[in-house]
């Protein structure tokens, strides 16, 4: 089998140990990940055979969120955090696909990401990638490669998509996302997506043991915690909604498949 054969990785990438955005690339049908990678994938979707459903339903609702804000808003540039790898489908295309003048930053701080991210998402005056980590925002929103693409005096769009719910209690998820806030223009919108545990299904609580014995750690939370993340903010309709429920435009959508309930997403406004 091709997962029994030697892995090489780039120098400064180790194979061996999992990482969210491999695993997800997995579950999005990427190529970038590696056997350690897709045992564990694989022993969350012998759980939770859906699982690359709540994936794609995850990019969905980013794309429904990034179109309404670049189209109907007007907002032209936007900072993903924690991008993690490039797919088929990334930020400054749904942005630009609404917003020809839109310019996306993307932030994240594995090597790997970063070198695929640079290659593939790199465009002059369009998009960049930066290295970049979300417990030092003050770190990021003074790169120069940021302010040299990004107004922060006008309205930013940021993209928080499946990040927030790998920051463990003890490090304060609700104050990480805040503390973006005062580095945002009013006018400005946060959108993030959280795994959620409605306390309904039982297979959560054997997911969590999976993903954080293999991952160091993926937190379901109940919408009204993820709700308290976004303090400051003005939360926009539908509020904390499953991701295909989840129309800014408009009202929401059926879920399209059940387990779309272990997977939310919310936008604010800063005011």
């Amino acid at each position: 089998m091709a997962d029994d054969l030697p892995e090489s990785a780039p120098p400064g990438i180790d194979p061996t140990t999992p990482t969210f955005a491999r695993v997800y690339d997995y579950f999005l049908g990427g190529k970038d990940n590696f056997a350690a990678d897709r045992e564990v994938a694989d022993m969350v979707m012998q759980l939770v055979p859906e699982a690359p459903v709540v994936a794609r339903g995850n990019r969905v609702a980013i794309e429904r969120a990034v179109t309404y804000l670049a189209g109907d808003l007007g907002i032209d540039q936007f900072v993903d955090i924690g991008s993690g790898l490039p797919t088929s489908s990334n930020v400054h295309q749904f942005a630009r696909a609404a917003n020809p003048a839109a310019k996306v930053v993307y932030v994240d701080n594995d090597p790997i990401v970063l070198a695929h991210g640079r290659a593939l998402l790199t465009e002059d005056g369009v998009a960049t990638f930066i290295q970049g980590d979300l417990y030092e925002p003050e770190k990021i929103f003074s790169d120069p490669a940021l302010t040299g693409l990004i107004d922060l005096s006008r309205p930013v769009g940021i993209v928080l998509a499946a990040v927030i719910h790998h920051v463990p209690d003890e490090r304060d998820p609700a104050g990480v996302v805040q503390a973006l806030v005062p580095f945002l223009a009013p006018g400005s919108h946060v959108v993030l997506t959280h795994l959620h545990d409605s306390g309904e299904d039982p297979r959560v609580e054997e997911a969590k043991q999976i993903l954080q014995s293999g991952l160091g750690g993926s937190y379901f939370r109940h919408s009204s915690e993820i709700e308290r993340f976004m303090d400051g903010l003005t939360i926009l309709e539908p509020g904390v909604a499953h991701v295909t429920e989840w129309r800014p435009d408009g009202p929401a959508g059926p879920l399209e498949h059940p387990l779309h309930s272990q997977m939310v997403a919310v936008l604010g406004r800063k005011d």
